[in-house]
């Protein structure tokens, strides 16, 4: 059992800067692929970003490419999102997710099943 807990989220004019972070429990974070999702009101979770078992492999929406920047720290059981030049589209709730068998590309084009998620952060980016 993981549980993933998100922090970071805020109030941010355009053109600014956030970093989320997803904290995960247990010992075994590093045996996860961690991916970031995003829900804007009235519309469906996409996918952000996602994040290979040793960090080394990342995907990007294309929404998001150039401007947000997936990482983690697997000693400290941690994933981040940056996110620099905010845009007011950016707007919505961020998960975190972990899945323990699929490639960080599988996770990118598919999040049906994966096995935890975090309750969210939410982020505002105002024009």
């Amino acid at each position: 059992q993981v549980q993933l807990v998100e922090s970071g989220g805020g109030l941010v004019q355009a053109g600014g800067s956030l970093r989320l972070s997803c904290a995960a429990s247990g010992r075994t974070f590093s045996r996860y692929v961690v991916g970031w999702f995003r829900q804007a009101p009235g519309k469906e979770r996409v996918f952000v970003a996602a994040i290979s078992r040793g960090g080394n492999i990342t995907y990007y929406a294309d929404s998001v490419k150039g401007r947000f920047t997936i990482s983690r720290h697997n000693d400290k059981n941690t994933a981040y999102l940056q996110m620099n030049s905010l845009k007011p589209e950016d707007t919505a709730v961020y998960y975190c997710a972990a899945d323990l068998r699929r490639t960080a590309q599988a996770v990118s084009v598919n999040y049906n099943g994966v096995d935890y998620w975090g309750k969210g952060t939410l982020v505002t980016v105002s024009s």
